[in-house]
Parts: C-alpha cells; structure tokens; sequence
C-alpha cells in the first residue's frame, strides 16, 4: 500500500533478480532499486550523512500555525486519485484482442501472441460478480523476510510485504505520474514556491488493533526514522530531504522542504508506523528489535494496509489475512475490497524447484529467468497449468569497476573492458535473445534518454588491447600477463569479480573472464554471498562486482549511485561535471530542461564507462491460468490498488 521510492525510490533492490519477486512492493525514497547488489532500491537520492552516528539528523524547527502559513502561502491542487479506477479507465480505451477463451489456449511465441494474452488475461474483472472473494494468491519469493516492521524494510521481500500491510499516502501510476490516494487522503496541495505540501487525511482510517490512524503517526513515523540511534538508512534515504512535518490537528499535515525541488513529491511517502505502539519503547530499546517489547510485535505486528500477518513460518512461508477494518467502518464498505483474501507468500529459493511449483499450481506466479523461460516453459506439461507473459522493464546489469583501485582508475581501462567482453555472446547465447543490450543509465524509451541515443559496445579485442598499451598495461616481462609499475613496483593485471551465486551472473563473468584471458588479464570470478556481496559493495571492498538496478521514479534517484561519495556509488565513481549537472537537474521545473540535462549525465557516464553496461532485463512471468490482472510498467509486473490491485481470481466455473 505504502510506496517508499515512490517500492517510493524501487534500493532496493530490489529487488529483483536476487529475490525473484513479482509485483513490486514499495521501495525506499528515492533511490534506484538495486536488483543484485543492493539492500533496498531502487532509489538512494542523496549522499550518507556525514554526520555523527548520534549527531541530531532533524534540527530544531518552531513550525508556523497553520492560519499564518495559510495566509501567506497560495495552495494549488494535486490529484488525489483511486489506484483501481487510474487503471479502469485506462483499460477502457484498450481493445482487447481475444477472448479470455481463446488466450489461454495459446502459447508464448512471439510478441504479437504476448499482446493477445495481456489484453486478455491482463484486465479488471468486468464487474463483483465474477471475482472470487474467498481467493488466497500464491506469491514466490526468493528469499525470507528479516523484519515485519515497515522501517525496518531493507529488502525486496520486506517492501513487498510492506506493500500489503503498510499505510500509506502517496502512489504513483505506470508513467511515473505521482498522485496521492483516495483511500487515505482528502486533499493534496503543494504551494506554488514548492515549499510547502498540505495533506489532508481521511478519518476514517484504523490500525489493525482498531485505534484510528491519524497525522500523528505521520509525524512519529518521520521522527523516527530521522533518529540517529534507529538502525533504517534504507528508508531515510530521501525522507531526509524532508525539513519538518507538522501535524496541525489529527487530519491536517504540512510537510515543509529543506528548498523547492521538482523532486520533493518523490520524499513524501514513506514507511509508517503506529505512534501508540512504538513511542512506549523507543527511547529505552531505539533498535526496534532487541527488547522483548519489540519482539512482540514484530512478531505480531500492528498493521494499516489492507492485509495483517497471520501466520510466517520462516524460510517457508509468510501467510497474509485481508483485513476487514481495512475497508469497512461501522457496517459500511468505504474503500475497495482487496480482491484476495489472503496472500501467501512461498520461500523458495532455487528457480527450478520454484518452477516446479508454478506447474503444480503451488504458486500462482513466479518470474522466469532466460533458461526458464526458453527450455522449460514451452511444453504442455507447462501450459496444462500456466501460461507466461513478459513486457518492458528497466532493470539493468552491468560490470561495476572499482574506480580507486590500480587497475580502474584510467577510463581507457575501463574502456578496454567494454571493447574485451564479448556482448553478442552474452546476448544471444547466456540470455537466450531475450535481453536488450544497454548502454547507459536509462533505458532509450525513458523520456530522460540522450537523444541521439549512445551505441552498444561490441567486442573488438585489437581496440582494448590498444587502449590498455595506452594506459601502460603491457606485458613487460614476457610472462603472458600484462603488468604496469606503480610507485617502483610492478603489479600484474590481476583482479577479482565478485558476483552473487546465481546462474545467469556467474556465467556472464566467466566469460568476462575467457575473454580477458584473450589480451593478458587475469580475472578471478568470487561468488559471494548476497548478504557478504551488499557489505563489501558499501566498504568499497572489491575491485570488481557484477550487479543491477532498477530505475526510480524520477532521473535523480541516480544521483546516490554517480555523485562524488555519494551512499551507493559503489565504484567509487568521480567527475565534477555529472555533480554539477546532477545538482542542475534537481532544481530545474521545466521538464523538456531536465531531459537534457540528465541526457548529458547518460553521455559523460558513457564516456567514462565507470560501469560496463550489459543488458536491460525484461520482465518475463509465468503464472497460474487462475490468475488475472496483471499489468506490466517499466517497473515490472503491477498491482494497482489496495493489496495487489489489478491481480485477481474469477469464479470457479
């Protein structure tokens, strides 16, 4: 429910390809969501605080009455929107091009047959009476959950869940247009300087104990995670652009901005908890998890989204109720029903014994890896069951190039790298044909994308081996490795890759690898694991690192992967023009403006080939022939609305 890149930034990593997940959950503020390397995304928007670890994060702020800030402010109106009829209306104008018959008799050849079954098998249910109420969906998921508290989210897993228990006011439609969501709020008005944002709740929202939520808990929740002590970098990314929020009564809220940015709508939204529950042992335990207080409820926890946790059995399943309180009040309905009664999610991490389950009718969906999708999806034994959809997604991989180290300080280095890799084999053979080649940090439909657009590198070892000669890399002791002194000692090219222990990622450096060995490199290939992988990636401890990450809901969520010491440039990554344009881009209203400008930033990164760009990863499904609704953005598979929206079952028939 809650949209924390908006999934509300997407670090998250998300999510994505370590952890398999479906639809995506919230991610937090602002950052790209990072789907191989990353705690949480997709969208990191600013550097890490350089302040001490318990230094004040909110400074002392004397907040005006709401009569005076009203009287000198102008207020202009924002969409205040429902999620399902965005959706409805959209699908209206849609023509759908078979019969929901006819597209699960087909098979999943080509695109125009990818169409048919969308336009289909992705629609709402035409009306009450052909959805099953008493459903239960059967999510995949890759890996477990670490905390059922929503600002303790740090994973794809922990947002998705968040995205079904989590209260929220903001959301965001499948063009990234941002609205806040008529079955929490009233009214949305930002101020016509952008300093200023006022939101009126409704009253009639609980917790799943039955007290009321009100703006206090927006407060509390924003003081919370703006406390030093509490243990949540992921979700204060881009919450800490937020100056003050001030809660005028139990419905009114202003949240004042540190300046006016064209990128504040992206900090509004963001995990929140119960202030009844929290404030009674933050102070004495601000960890959220140690002491037995907190242990109760993150064992049972207090929810304002449209699902509570009924039952998690760890490393197995995570098992969610439809919550009654959520859409009726007082023997009225007063929000949408979410179309599932309950929601399990199943822990299972290999993708084959996953796919098993997806044929079984175990799951109701799953994503497919390229092998997946093209040697074990195409038979009847698939098809008796399931059928598959993909659609656009703009989630890319890359070779992440440590720019401190000895051997990637020089861009002909990493050009050279670029120029060895044999893409068209990766392409065609470990992805199965599946994948586009990228070239940079936005995808070429992306309205921030350079135009004209950069070119895929192909290989051309005499090309890496001249540039490498350039920069001093040559073999000059005859033993077959190229080497270069430094300081009066002589270092042969030798490095490692590290990369998390999946299939596509370890073959894609190992022929990384073979390729190298061509011109006189020596590359190791580390597997790592996921957890070990995110803490080196933060300490900077490696040289080399396989990884993705999805996009953010706005260009500037790239800002805390490129900017000079910025949280999540890894690599290590420097130029003053790209911080100055970065810099630019945030302060400028006109859109046509910051195309260019974020256009210019693809450019410079592509010249400077901090990262080897390797592929945009299409989003690619297979799902239960029960299962309707889904809808595919360029974040992935959707589900618009409370609980997963879109997604829904019909009637037996």
């Amino acid at each position: 429910m809650y949209d924390v890149s908006a999934l509300n930034r997407l670090l998250l990593t998300i999510l994505l390809t370590f952890c398999l997940t479906g639809c995506p959950g919230p991610v937090p503020n602002s950052s790209s969501e990072n789907a191989e390397t990353s705690e949480s995304s997709e969208n990191g928007s600013e550097t890490e605080t350089k302040k001490s670890p318990l230094e004040p994060l909110l400074e002392p702020f004397d907040a005006p009455s709401l009569a005076d800030l009203d009287a000198k402010v102008k207020w202009k109106e924002q969409p205040v929107l429902d999620s399902l009829e965005l959706l409805r209306e959209r699908q209206s104008k849609e023509k759908q091009l078979v019969s929901v018959d006819e597209a699960l008799k087909l098979k999943n050849t080509n695109q125009e047959i990818n169409e048919k079954i969308l336009s289909a098998l992705g629609r709402l249910p035409e009306n009450d009476e052909v959805v099953d109420w008493g459903a239960t969906i059967n999510r995949h998921v890759g890996a477990d959950m670490k905390s059922t508290n929503p600002i303790m989210g740090s994973s794809a897993v922990e947002f998705e869940v968040g995205s079904l228990t989590g209260f929220g006011l903001f959301s965001f439609d499948w063009n990234f247009r941002p609205f806040a969501v008529s079955d929490t709020v009233v009214s949305w008005q930002t101020s016509e300087d952008n300093k200023y944002d006022k939101v009126v709740m409704r009253d009639d929202l609980t917790w799943s104990d039955g007290t009321p939520i009100t703006a206090h808990d927006i407060v509390f929740s924003f003081k919370t995670i703006m406390n030093p002590a509490v243990p949540v970098p992921a979700v204060r990314s881009g919450t800490d652009q937020i100056r003050w929020i001030e809660a005028y009564d139990d419905q009114t809220l202003v949240y004042f901005h540190k300046e006016a940015l064209p990128t504040n709508v992206w900090n509004l939204n963001f995990p929140i908890i119960p202030k009844h529950i929290y404030e009674k042992e933050l102070d004495t335990d601000p960890t959220l998890q140690d002491s037995e207080y907190h242990v109760k409820y993150e064992n049972n926890p207090v929810t304002g989204g449209p699902y509570e946790i009924e039952k998690r059995v760890r490393g197995q399943e995570i098992l969610l109720r439809r919550r009654e309180g959520w859409y009726m009040q007082d023997g009225k309905q007063v929000r949408s029903r979410p179309y599932f009664e309950r929601v399990r999610l199943r822990i299972i991490e290999d993708p084959n014994t996953a796919l098993l389950a997806l044929k079984k009718g175990e799951i109701d969906e799953m994503a497919l890896n390229p092998e997946l999708w093209k040697t074990q999806t195409e038979g009847d034994d698939f098809y008796k069951t399931c059928t598959k959809a993909n659609g656009l997604e703009w989630v890319y991989f890359y070779f992440g190039w440590n720019c401190e180290t000895l051997f990637f300080q020089d861009k002909k280095v990493r050009t050279a790298m670029a120029y060895a890799f044999n893409h068209k084999e990766m392409l065609d053979e470990l992805c199965y044909g599946l994948y586009q080649p990228c070239t940079g940090i936005f995808h070429e439909t992306a309205w921030m994308a350079p135009k004209p657009m950069t070119k895929p590198f192909h290989q051309d070892l005499k090309k890496a081996e001249q540039l490498l000669d350039e920069a001093g890399w040559i073999d000059h002791d005859g033993d077959g490795i190229r080497d270069k002194e430094f300081d009066g000692k002589t270092i042969p090219f030798r490095f490692s890759i590290m990369t998390a222990n999946r299939p596509l990622s370890l073959s894609i450096c190992t022929l990384l690898k073979e390729n190298l060995d061509q011109i006189g490199i020596i590359c190791e290939v580390k597997q790592t694991e996921f957890t070990v992988m995110q803490e080196k990636a933060r300490k900077h401890q490696f040289q080399a690192m396989f990884g993705g990450w999805g996009t953010g809901t706005d260009p500037d969520t790239s800002i805390n992967l490129w900017k000079t010491g910025a949280g999540r440039n890894y690599g290590q990554y420097s130029n003053p023009e790209v911080d100055k344009l970065f810099e630019e881009g945030r302060r400028e209203f006109d859109k046509e403006k910051r195309a260019e400008i974020y256009g210019k930033i693809h450019k410079l990164l592509y010249e400077d080939q901090p990262y080897t760009w390797l592929y945009f990863r299409n989003s690619f499904y297979g799902f239960n022939k029960d299962l309707r609704g889904y809808v595919f953005s360029p974040r992935g598979p959707y589900g618009y609305g409370p609980g997963f929206g879109s997604l829904w079952k019909p009637v037996s028939k």
